[in-house]
């Protein structure tokens, strides 16, 4: 099955396809690898995006905004917005190139720094639709201001729920504790955990 591409975007995205995996498979740093998701999985985002009408979208990795074009193509069709973060600041510039190119530089704010004191002072039930996909040690210490800053029937979408389910596992039972929160591991790409956030 060929993957769909947002329209015009089709040639960047490839691009930045095969750079990742070509960059990933020549370096051993951790750091300097673009880890992108699949391209099925930009798919996915954008589908959930659009259909929740998503215009608070919050991106934990930004990475070479591979999956920040995906979310930002699907946040600009309903009028919204990407705030994207990443720690490394030379991914944050390398993003802004493509996000530049993409032409969707206008519809997303990029930050480098400490998702965790993000998170922390962000406000309350703000983010529509949030994706995480960074260093998985600290999720489970995200947890609260995670979900603090999830609206009501707002989404929370974690990458690599089946390549490194073993990783995951600290988040997964801080959410199975949470009454609130509904959740379904999606067999796309990587694993895809889908987290609802239900009305008080």
């Amino acid at each position: 099955m060929s993957t769909w591409y947002p329209p015009g975007l089709s040639g960047l995205l490839q691009e930045l396809e095969t750079f990742g995996e070509h960059n990933d498979a020549t370096v051993q740093d951790r750091a300097s690898k673009m880890l992108n998701i699949t391209p099925d999985t930009g798919v996915f985002l954008s589908v959930l995006v659009r259909s929740m009408a998503a215009r608070r979208v919050l991106e934990i990795g930004t990475s070479n905004g591979y999956s920040t074009v995906w979310l930002a193509s699907a946040a600009a069709a309903v009028g919204g917005r990407v705030t994207t973060l990443d720690v490394e600041a030379r991914k944050t510039q390398l993003a802004a190139h493509n996000l530049e190119r993409a032409g969707l530089s206008g519809v997303v704010e990029l930050r480098t720094g400490d998702a965790g004191a993000l998170l922390a002072q962000g406000p309350a039930e703000h983010w529509d639709f949030i994706f995480l996909d960074a260093d998985r040690k600290p999720y489970a210490s995200w947890w609260p201001d995670l979900w603090r800053g999830l609206r009501p029937n707002g989404l929370l979408v974690v990458d690599n729920a089946l390549s490194h389910a073993a990783e995951m596992e600290p988040l997964v039972e801080r959410i199975r504790q949470e009454p609130r929160a509904t959740h379904v591991l999606a067999p796309v790409g990587k694993g895809e955990l889908m987290v609802l956030k239900s009305n008080p």
